[in-house]
């Protein structure tokens, strides 16, 4: 439940199109739902602007549904990460969207979207990380543009995309193999740059651990890293850049 849902909430009841008791019964899960297996944040958007997401990598399969059922009656939303086509077959919810190659079930995107953020990837084998990005930056509110297979080995891909720089309140950065591309990314834009690395590459990219140390150790200054493969917390650390921004903006133009 966020902010919006509070305030119809309470002009119903103020408009007496909803009595009290009702209203008790729509509260009463608040401020968690507890399923014995899962505690479930219904109050945490309106905490932190970011809603809680369901991880689905350890749960089981019905542990899953039942959660994202839960958060479905409360809110007609909900977001799940490290998804699978199993999953997404038996929820048994209608108007979800899987996308395959980010293991994301989202459901109840926000209509009105606001501002934008940039998603680069060095390479095709990045995609799955900028793409769990993708979703979850649609499924908070951000508009969103891709530039994909741009990395350090044709350097001219980047550069001849200059202009895309320009317009997004912060850009996020996915890169295996050595990691380089936030820092060139960093060195073309003034804007923030989240730089995510991914598990892409050979033996001695350990996993992404030789990316995450090369964007840690980035002589660009103000470069965010995310951890390897953590599409959604660049997402996240976006979307609140974004609304940053936005919240800017209003209460410059109310002054």
């Amino acid at each position: 439940m966020h902010t919006e849902h509070i305030k119809e909430l309470l002009n119903k009841i103020k408009n007496k199109s909803i009595c009290i008791d009702d209203a008790v019964n729509i509260l009463k899960d608040l401020p968690y739902h507890d399923l014995d297996y899962a505690k479930i944040d219904h109050h945490r958007e309106l905490r932190s602007s970011i809603p809680e997401v369901i991880f689905a990598k350890n749960k089981t399969v019905e542990q899953t549904i039942s959660i994202a059922k839960a958060m479905h009656t409360k809110s007609r939303r909900f977001l799940i990460t490290k998804a699978s086509s199993e999953i997404s077959e038996a929820l048994g919810i209608k108007n979800i969207s899987f996308n395959p190659i980010a293991g994301t079930i989202s459901c109840g995107q926000p209509k009105k979207k606001n501002g934008l953020v940039l998603i680069v990837s060095a390479g095709t084998s990045d995609m799955h990380a900028a793409e769990e990005a993708k979703e979850t930056l649609l499924f908070l509110g951000s508009n969103v543009k891709t530039l994909y297979d741009v990395g350090v080995a044709g350097i001219h891909r980047i550069l001849s995309n200059k202009k895309l720089f320009t317009k997004p309140r912060a850009v996020i950065v996915a890169a295996g193999m050595e990691g380089a591309l936030p820092s060139v990314v960093g060195g073309l834009t003034d804007k923030p740059v989240i730089a995510l690395p991914t598990s892409a590459g050979y033996g001695t990219s350990f996993g992404g651990i030789t990316a995450l140390f090369a964007m840690l150790n980035s002589c660009v200054p103000g470069i965010a890293v995310v951890n390897i493969d953590n599409g959604f917390g660049a997402a996240c650390h976006a979307h609140k850049i974004n609304c940053q921004k936005i919240s800017a903006s209003k209460q410059k133009s109310a002054l």
